[in-house]
């Protein structure tokens, strides 16, 4: 008789065993499955660190590369503004030798001369600092580099300069405007600028390409004011 009675102990005691059997991969699947998740959420965490940290340098080394062109243009304010390094017989352009460009549809307030009289880079940027409050043209667009070249091909010379020239140093050398606008046209002759000497820009009176000189050149400008 009481075999009888522990008969039924026995089974349930069987079916629970098999049920517990039965529950332990699923636990360890939702353990597993809590483990991925887990791992997926750190994954995510450490690809938006990584973005971060990729759009940090990135920004650093605009930072650097803006700052090669600002420090230039300070040290050249500083040598203009001593009185020292400027041309005793520093004379302003005459009206006869200079010519109006028309303007950018880009700034309908500003004024382009184009100055016949030959200069280097530095004394060409000078005159349009000192007699007209502006710089070497720096230009943006195709339509308007077309302007220039139609107003610059009366000159007896080549080439004319513009604006732009090569700063910074190392890794971090790059052209830029005098006017500190952003570099964001470019229309070189073919090989250039890698092939190229020297590190400033003149514009090709015939074609309106451009290409890399020696700063020390004299060329005929165009100043923007």
């Amino acid at each position: 008789m009481q075999r009888l009675l522990l008969l039924p102990f026995l089974l349930l005691g069987t079916v629970s065993a098999l049920h517990l059997e039965n529950d332990a991969p699923h636990l360890e699947s939702l353990e597993t499955q809590a483990d991925l998740g887990q791992d997926l959420d750190s994954s995510k965490e450490q690809e938006r660190d990584l973005a971060l940290t990729e759009e940090v340098i990135q920004a650093e080394e605009e930072e650097v590369k803006s700052s090669a062109c600002q420090d230039n243009f300070e040290d050249e304010e500083a040598m203009e503004s001593d009185p020292a390094a400027l041309d005793k017989d520093f004379q302003c352009p005459r009206e006869e030798d200079i010519v109006e460009v028309q303007g950018s549809p880009r700034c309908k307030t500003c004024r382009y001369l184009l100055v016949r009289t030959p200069k280097t880079f530095a004394e060409a940027q000078n005159v349009c600092s000192r007699c007209y409050g502006g710089n070497l043209v720096s230009i943006h667009d195709f339509n308007f580099n077309y302007r220039i070249q139609c107003c610059t091909s009366t000159v007896n010379q080549a080439q004319v300069w513009i604006g732009g020239n090569l700063r910074g140093w190392f890794l971090w050398k790059r052209f830029c405007w005098t006017d500190g606008s952003h570099w964001n046209f470019a229309y070189w002759s073919p090989g250039q600028p890698g092939n190229g000497q020297g590190s400033c820009v003149a514009l090709c009176t015939k074609g309106g390409y451009w290409r890399r000189a020696q700063c020390d050149k004299q060329l005929p400008f165009v100043c923007s004011f």
